[in-house]
């Protein structure tokens, strides 16, 4: 399985792998059977239902296909009203666990979503041989609409431990010390624990002063360092993360 060295902020390289063609095909056809079953039950409630057959006979075109747009609507923007919803993933893709991620390391926006839907409709041309031969031929395989907005699709099936992943055991007892680290995401504390356990490894103290004084800037920490070292900090918000959003259990 393909690899992507994902920079992050903190110009440490991470290394994930990259969702297979087949994967993202899974995915996308476990979309297409959710959607197709939303526009069955749909059609089926407001024609049997609501008698919407009788409506549209005294309609002109127009109207008609106007009524179709706005009833199959939830369709059109399924994929970027999920993927920005559940950061990067849709039901399909949660299913065969892969995610849209930025490769330079940051959580992936609004924008970038939008971007990718755009693209979607060339992506889906010639009933998706666009989309497909682009990711066949692109170094991670990318569609057009990921090359677009600089984001990359990610497995999330890698056989790690729990050092490699945002998890961290702690005790049943445990009392948290920021309450602040609610405001990060699961993808930035894992940024935050890869680049903190590649530090260790090296012992880099500089990467570990530079993401320290990163994550009281962006939580708004004032910390005595007589009272907390730069190490002692890090391991505290990353156990805290794990206390405040179950993340242990």
């Amino acid at each position: 399985m393909s690899q992507i060295a994902i920079n992050t902020s903190q110009n440490v390289n991470i290394n994930f792998n990259i969702a297979s063609v087949g994967e993202r095909m899974l995915a996308f056809i476990i979309d297409l059977l959710i959607k197709v079953a939303y526009v069955v039950i749909t059609f089926y409630v407001f024609f049997n239902f609501f008698d919407l057959g009788y409506l549209l006979n005294g309609l002109d075109q127009w109207s008609q296909m106007a009524i179709y747009i706005a009833i199959t609507f939830p369709v059109y923007i399924y994929p970027l009203v999920l993927e920005s919803l559940m950061e990067g993933q849709t039901p399909g893709k949660k299913v065969m666990k892969i995610r849209v991620v930025k490769i330079d390391g940051y959580q992936a926006s609004f924008g970038d979503y939008l971007i990718r839907w755009v693209f979607r409709i060339i992506d889906t041309s010639f009933a998706g041989v666009i989309g497909l031969i682009s990711m066949i031929v692109s170094k991670n395989n990318q569609r057009l609409g990921d090359i677009a907005s600089g984001t990359a699709v990610i497995s999330l099936k890698n056989s790690i431990n729990i050092s490699h992943t945002i998890l961290e055991n702690i005790q049943e007892d445990y009392i948290p010390s920021f309450p602040q680290v609610i405001a990060l995401s699961d993808n930035d504390m894992r940024i935050i624990k890869d680049n903190y356990m590649k530090a260790l490894r090296v012992d880099d103290r500089q990467i570990i002063s530079k993401l320290s004084d990163k994550i009281k800037n962006i939580l708004k920490l004032e910390i005595d360092p007589v009272k907390m070292t730069e190490r002692q900090f890090i391991n505290i918000v990353i156990k805290d993360y794990n206390y405040y959003t179950g993340k242990d259990n």
